[in-house]
């Protein structure tokens, strides 16, 4: 298996515009993020829509594709971004022949991972731990809540649940609290050690990858607005690896005073 880094970064956030280039230490935070994911992955691409990011990339020496400005989620840019690269670098023809699939000749699969542009932070354990699901169609990964947390952190709709089966395999994922545990008090919960928060880094399978972009919205994805649903109700697989580590994202102007703080404790 190839693991492929792409690394979406848009610039028109609703909540934070031009947020990929906001600086974080001296250094733009797609830069960062960039040069963590480096520190496991031989090959990374940031895909783009804009410009001014791009030439940031290209600034640093990173690897760099623009794409459309129509897409609705990271996931369709991923796969715009990984098919111009495996059609327009030079050296990967020469080295590996290629179907539409995805596949090689041989039948060894590219394996994409969807890497957030606003995860300055990110581990290299939290990449490896996904990269240890396959062989598998879909890969996430969690982190179980602790007495760290509080019960506001667990009843926070940004902040998604996942329960899975004793296999690894994700059963569900949802905004509200899951599993809920009935005939126990909610200040009680933490403490079962039952709850698992969603940690929005995703892998896939070329093949796989090109099969759900092309799925029209579903009932539970519509309702949640979480596209993990989708896949779910049409029967894919998604492997979940359980990882201690949690990084902090970047999606309000309030995050990033707390990442500038993180970077001066370290």
């Amino acid at each position: 298996m190839n693991f492929i880094g792409i690394i979406p970064a848009r610039y028109a956030s609703t909540r934070f515009p031009g947020k990929p280039l906001v600086d974080i230490g001296g250094k733009p935070m797609i830069q960062r993020v960039y040069e963590q994911a480096k520190k496991v992955l031989d090959t990374v691409i940031v895909a783009t829509d804009d410009e001014r990011i791009y030439n940031a990339v290209k600034d640093f020496g990173g690897e760099v594709v623009m794409t459309r400005t129509d897409h609705k989620c990271g996931t369709d840019r991923c796969l715009e971004a990984y098919d111009k690269y495996i059609s327009e670098s030079p050296e990967r023809p020469a080295q590996r022949s290629y179907s539409d699939s995805g596949l090689t000749a041989e039948g060894d699969p590219d394996i994409i991972i969807n890497i957030q542009g606003d995860e300055p932070f990110i581990q290299p354990e939290q990449i490896q731990a996904i990269m240890s699901c396959f062989p598998t169609e879909i890969a996430t990964l969690v982190k179980p809540f602790t007495s760290e947390d509080t019960l506001a952190d667990l009843e926070n709709p940004n902040t998604p649940k996942v329960v899975f089966s004793p296999d690894g395999t994700a059963r569900m994922f949802s905004r509200s609290v899951i599993p809920y545990l009935r005939g126990i008090p909610k200040e009680e919960w933490l403490a079962q050690g039952k709850h698992y928060r969603h940690i929005g880094m995703y892998a896939y399978r070329a093949d796989i990858l090109r099969q759900i972009t092309a799925l029209p919205q579903s009932p539970l994805e519509k309702a949640e607005s979480l596209e993990q649903l989708r896949w779910l109700e049409n029967g894919y697989q998604i492997k979940v690896a359980v990882c201690n580590t949690y990084s902090m994202g970047i999606d309000t102007p309030e995050d990033l005073e707390q990442a500038l703080n993180k970077i001066i404790q370290l």
